[in-house]
């Protein structure tokens, strides 16, 4: 089934990974395998709410073209896993493809334990099943460190050698990143902390406030440099972070800068591919609207590029692939007021301080993103559709309240590129290369979908489209 099937609700997007229905959360084990990238995600195959959790899983052969497969794990009733398949990574085990995966059983107190499943045939293009070892590789997390949250395996290669991460937080409401050398992806030893929240560099661009760092990523750029991002918990998923540095002897991370993966209220859970030449993300975005009607909940992100400037900001972009998507012919080339369709790629740049209209409603409210290239400013202003759930930035941070802009700030210059990628409710905006903003904005239905845009900018847009083979 492709995932442009058109849906019911006008509010979903139709051209991002998603089940057809119910709920899904964090992205889990992107990977590439017989010349098709595979995704998992989270997911309660019953209802479009938060528990019986199952991985999904989806792939594609060019990141444009989706297509479901059946769920790849499910809990096994008395197992390690039976109050959930949460979340993991996959990897490529000696020929077999092999999720490593947090099981939690009748008997956790917010610790998982790391399990193994094997895909049932490695050649079988589609990983349509998988099998999983009866015994965790884990059991607890280390006794001496007093690890109160424990989960989110995360594996990678060093120096030729295998090593995992596993995201945790302490009695005393520090976070940390363990480390756990796994060459033998049976046989696990930890092997020390790579880094906790007294390091003060970190500390300095995370801030203090979160007590676990969830879902840790760790991938190398084209420069040597490492970046590490931690879904940032504080007893409810927060936001995101990175920081980027070096990998030291004894695989201890040595923090050069760092910063938020995504500006906007609706990302988290960020989930990373290492491929040769580059470096995949994938970011899970909740809903912001109550859930008493919808049958569906949570979608994935675009694919977006990441690597590191010279100044060691992250730099993100849409995955070139995504121009797969777009119409034959853009629906708009120059500055004025044009129809937006409901699921679009466009690209706006200026000069000088311009504000680009999204979207207009009955009363004359406007969704409007403001770039000031000389200030270094980028503005998003969605007051006039508020959230009807506060996201967990805003309940527990206070700094972007209900209807308060998202105000992005970077290096100040001669002009500034906005692009915006809007399909459904889920709205990604890319700063350059600098920074993106995700954001859930649910239309009425009086709402008037209207690029608005000053002379003196330039701008092209395409409509998506379901894409064709070839």
């Amino acid at each position: 089934m492709s995932l442009a099937a058109p849906p019911q609700d006008p509010h979903a997007p139709r051209f991002r990974v998603r089940p057809p229905a119910n709920w899904m959360n964090d992205p889990n084990g992107p990977f590439r395998w017989r010349g098709r990238h595979h995704l998992f995600y989270q997911h309660n195959p019953d209802a479009p709410v938060h528990t019986n959790v199952h991985w999904g899983h989806a792939s594609s052969p060019d990141l444009a073209h989706w297509e479901h497969h059946p769920i790849a794990l499910t809990p096994t009733p008395g197992g390690p896993d039976e109050e959930g398949c949460w979340s993991g990574c996959v990897v490529d085990d000696g020929g077999v493809p092999t999720a490593v995966y947090t099981g939690v059983d009748r008997n956790h107190t917010g610790c998982g334990t790391i399990c193994l499943a094997r895909a049932a045939d490695p050649d079988d293009p589609a990983l349509a099943e998988w099998t999983p070892l009866p015994d965790p590789v884990v059991t607890a997390p280390p006794a001496d460190l007093d690890v109160v949250m424990f989960r989110d395996p995360f594996v990678f290669r060093h120096e030729g050698r295998r090593w995992a991460l596993v995201g945790a937080g302490h009695a005393d409401g520090t976070p940390s990143v363990l480390l756990y050398d796994c060459d033998d992806l049976t046989d696990w030893r930890f092997a020390g902390v790579l880094l906790d929240g007294h390091d003060p560099a970190a500390r300095a661009v995370l801030g203090g406030r979160a007590t676990g760092w969830e879902c840790p990523q760790l991938y190398a750029t084209q420069g040597g440099e490492w970046v590490l991002a931690v879904a940032l918990w504080d007893g409810h998923p927060w936001t995101t972070g990175y920081l980027t540095g070096r990998l030291d002897a004894g695989l201890r991370f040595t923090v050069r800068t760092g910063g938020l993966l995504d500006h906007g209220r609706d990302f988290y859970a960020p989930a990373v591919l290492q491929e040769p030449d580059r470096a995949l993300l994938w970011g899970w975005s909740w809903e912001a609207r109550e859930q008493d009607e919808a049958d569906w909940a949570g979608v994935l992100t675009a694919p977006r590029v990441v690597d590191v400037h010279p100044d060691g900001a992250l730099r993100v972009s849409p995955a070139p692939e995504l121009h797969r998507l777009r119409a034959a012919e853009p629906f708009v080339t120059a500055s004025g007021r044009t129809a937006l369709p409901a699921a679009y790629d466009l690209t706006v740049g200026v000069r000088e301080r311009t504000t680009v209209g999204l979207l207009r409603s009955a009363s004359g409210a406007e969704l409007t993103v403001s770039l000031d290239p000389g200030e270094g400013t980028v503005t998003l202003d969605r007051d006039g559709w508020p959230r009807a759930r506060a996201g967990a930035r805003e309940q527990m941070a206070g700094e972007l309240a209900a209807g308060a802009p998202v105000v992005v700030r970077v290096p100040p210059g001669e002009g500034l590129t906005l692009r915006v990628l809007v399909d459904g409710s889920l709205y990604e905006l890319f700063i350059g290369d600098r920074a993106t903003i995700t954001e859930r904005v649910y239309e009425r239905a009086d709402d008037v979908r209207e690029l608005a845009v000053p002379s003196g900018a330039s701008v092209t847009g395409w409509a998506l489209v379901p894409p064709t083979r070839g």
